[in-house]
């Protein structure tokens, strides 16, 4: 039986909470809002919050190895980011063509691969899709899937065989085979359906578990390999947006989630939405890969 324990909240209050992830070296939690194009930095010990602005909104971002910069996943397209000066360098924008999309959910594979999918917020052209994109170690920019509305739910299983894929208003989680030499994505199947909520930012624990967190859903659900629902964490706001595994003992479930679309009377009733909810629990996570680790098996695109 998982336990949790509510041991943290920052009061953040974002507009759209998203991309958390634990950074091992530093002791920090780190997450964006999109939305007011801001990332954040949160030290749990000494309760420090540290933000950044940056030139558009910021979807997620990637640590890098043996760097200082983050890589950003921003509305326009990948780029480089230096925290401490602000210098800010384009690395690729590959949906400038689609007017009204912009860079969503993403996550670096074990092998060192950057991935960022898209979401489409001009619904008026029919034709607009969103995709998903691998920036590779060389800064090489591939589309791997296409034909969505909003990539989300991105993860991989531990010997990196799967790869998870939700396109959230479908309410449907697929996983697919993966090859991790190749960085290349085939077979398709049905993972999980999402009963009453989209499928949001995903993450895999070390037992191979996928935690979920469901827009719409008021909670955060933890799926067995087998597709099946393990444990179900209420959540006290409606709109959970992304999850992530971390603190000292790998045994913090760390939770985003937003503000963005409920009503004044929604905003009452829940008026921690939008903070970043830190619980404990006795299942343990795995650490996040960094942008370049795995440079030399990258030979998908040579």
């Amino acid at each position: 039986m998982i336990d949790f324990e509510l041991v943290d909240e920052i009061p953040c209050a974002n507009i759209l909470g998203e991309g958390v992830q634990w950074n091992h070296n530093d002791q920090c939690v780190w997450w964006t809002d999109i939305k007011a194009n801001t990332i954040f930095r949160y030290h749990l010990q000494s309760k420090k919050l540290t933000q950044w602005s940056t030139p558009e909104p910021v979807a997620c971002f990637a640590f890098v190895e043996n760097d200082s910069r983050l890589l950003l996943a921003l509305a326009s397209g990948f780029a480089w980011f230096e925290k401490d000066s602000g210098a800010f360098e384009w690395i690729a924008q590959p949906e400038l063509h689609w007017l009204g999309n912009r860079l969503n959910d993403g996550r670096v594979d074990r092998q060192g691969r950057f991935w960022a999918g898209s979401i489409v917020e001009n619904k008026e052209v029919a034709e607009q899709c969103a995709s998903l994109y691998c920036l590779n170690a060389r800064q090489e920019v591939s589309q791997h899937l296409t034909g969505f509305s909003i990539s989300n739910s991105l993860c991989w299983n531990l010997d990196s065989t799967k790869l998870y894929h939700a396109d959230s208003p479908s309410r449907k989680i697929h996983v697919y085979d993966f090859d991790a030499q190749k960085g290349t994505i085939t077979n398709g199947q049905l993972f999980v359906t999402t009963e009453g909520a989209d499928p949001d930012g995903s993450c895999i624990d070390a037992e191979n578990f996928l935690w979920n967190a469901q827009w719409g859903g008021s909670c955060v659900v933890r799926y067995s390999p087998a597709g099946f629902i393990d444990r179900v964490l209420s959540m006290p706001v409606s709109q959970p947006t992304c999850v992530a595994i971390g603190g000292e003992d790998m045994n913090l479930l760390l939770v985003t989630s937003a503000r963005i679309g409920l009503t004044e009377n929604s905003l009452l009733a829940q008026p921690r939405a939008g903070n970043l909810f830190v619980y404990r629990t006795n299942v343990k996570g795995v650490r996040e890969s960094w942008y370049g680790l795995g440079a030399q098996a990258d030979t998908s695109y040579k």
